[in-house]
């Protein structure tokens, strides 16, 4: 029985690019730099959004009707980086896309001082 990998499994994102790991993404000569912008900040706010889930987990009140084992933790581990994943690819949370329009476009820089101009 021959199964296909995990990374081929992942959901296409909202531009249509699969889950790409973040290690593979630079030497991607398919992707624009464009893109593989995209898919690094999307990455990124999974990530983030990973712990920030996480962390709002464990301010649940534990209950003892609830089992608290280890195949438990680990189920739970997998909902919360599905959800994250789930978030971040609706581009709904927003983080991504202000990362990105940060890194494509930069902004100039510093803009001078009204009062620094020479004056005629």
């Amino acid at each position: 029985m021959s199964l296909p990998p995990i990374s081929s499994l992942r959901a296409a994102g909202p531009d249509g690019l699969g889950s790409i790991p973040i290690q593979d993404l630079a030497a991607n000569k398919a992707l624009t730099e464009e893109q593989k912008i995209d898919e690094a900040c999307r990455q990124f706010e999974a990530v983030m959004l990973r712990q920030i889930l996480g962390q709002a987990r464990k301010t649940v009140f534990h209950s003892k009707l609830k089992e608290d084992s280890t195949a438990s933790g680990i189920y739970q581990d997998m909902v919360t980086g599905q959800l994250a994943d789930a978030i971040s690819q609706s581009g709904s949370f927003g983080l991504a896309r202000s990362l990105q329009s940060q890194l494509v476009h930069p902004s100039a820089g510093p803009s001078p001082h009204p009062s620094s101009k020479p004056s005629p």
